[in-house]
């Protein structure tokens, strides 16, 4: 265990605050949080635009300098300088508390390694504020952010996060969202979903119901906008079992990307507890009828 038993003096060495920002409603800001905009030496944004707007409408005037995954690492080092010099740094993200979805971690943890003081301003998390009004149960909880963006890797996540019991939070894209929820559906089965959007904005919704359900009510009503899904948890009494269908879908995914047919009902059947011998035929059946 690595105990920090003191920082540097403040008076010598400047302090990086981690500051939270609306995620939505402008009026979340905190007084402490306009404060320290205001006062450090210097912003460190992951969208110097989107920063821009927001310390706009405070009427705030301070310097900006972008900080994202594209240029992080080459960052790094001139804003250990700042705090070097004495200046306060205040690092955000473009909506709610910065580290999480952004490159903020490697900069806290080279701040850490050179003995700067971090302090972390409390304020608005999309996460969390969807799940205390979700409906399903808020402890345990998994934060996952987003899936992985290729099938195979977003497959093999899904495959091991399965039996979880913990009620689980992901971040999507609304243009990814339905096949994240066809994914999902055929990995863990029809449990209970939430699908939240535009969180404390004009248009905010929660869709609740099975995942089934709610991946239907797109069909319909599609939505637009930023969103998240908050997911039951395994259930081992209740959780039912999936479908011939859903699993069918995946099995035709595993063999399209080079896996053998017998290999993957095989692999599959052990997962599903379905029949390899069933989705072999199933599978046959199905390219018969195409």
């Amino acid at each position: 265990m690595q105990i920090q038993k003191s920082f540097k003096e403040v008076s010598e060495y400047g302090t990086l605050y981690l500051v939270p920002t609306p995620i939505g409603n402008m009026e979340d800001i905190s007084f402490r949080v306009l404060k320290l905009l205001e006062s450090v030496s210097l912003i460190v944004a992951e969208d110097t635009r989107v920063t821009g707007a927001l310390l706009k409408h405070f009427e705030i005037k301070n310097r900006l300098i972008s900080f994202h995954e594209h240029n992080a690492q080459a960052r790094i080092p001139e804003l250990l300088e700042v705090l070097a010099q004495g200046q306060d740094l205040a690092q955000v993200s473009d909506a709610g508390l910065p580290s999480i979805s952004d490159p903020g971690h490697d900069l806290v943890k080279a701040a850490l390694e050179q003995g700067y003081k971090v302090v972390p301003i409390p304020g608005p998390s999309a996460g969390i504020t969807a799940l205390i009004a979700s409906g399903l149960v808020p402890q345990p909880h998994i934060f996952y952010g987003f899936l992985p963006r290729k099938a195979g890797q977003q497959q093999a996540f899904l495959e091991s996060k399965r039996h979880y019991p913990e009620t689980q939070i992901f971040y999507e894209s609304p243009y990814r969202l339905a096949a994240t929820l066809e994914k999902i559906l055929a990995v863990y089965g029809n449990r209970q979903l939430v699908l939240v959007r535009e969180l404390t904005k004009i248009y905010e919704e929660f869709r609740r119901g099975s995942i089934q359900e709610v991946f239907d009510s797109l069909l319909t009503d599609p939505i637009k906008g930023e969103c998240l899904l908050i997911v039951e948890g395994y259930q081992e009494e209740t959780q039912p079992a999936q479908s011939l269908e859903a699993v069918l879908e995946l099995l035709k995914e595993r063999v399209s990307q080079g896996q053998r047919l017998k290999t993957a009902s095989q692999e599959l059947a052990k997962e599903t507890g379905l029949k390899a011998k069933e989705l072999y035929q199933a599978y046959h059946q199905e390219e018969k009828d195409e």
